[in-house]
């Protein structure tokens, strides 16, 4: 099990307060979902925070 940093919290943050990914959670579609979920997942180090932080993808609500 992964240790959770204080980096890793300043991380997800700034995913949360992502516009891209913000709409990606709230719609759960167009292109900014699949944009997120193809593509950002493997190279975003704030959406890898994220996934690391709440437990979830980027893209899901």
């Amino acid at each position: 099990m992964e240790t959770i940093t204080e980096r890793d919290r300043k991380m997800s943050q700034r995913c949360v307060e992502c516009p891209v990914c913000s709409r990606a959670r709230k719609k759960q579609r167009g292109l900014a979902y699949w944009f997120v979920k193809y593509i950002e997942n493997g190279l975003c180090p704030y959406c890898a925070a994220y996934e690391r932080v709440y437990g979830k993808k980027a893209h899901e609500a």
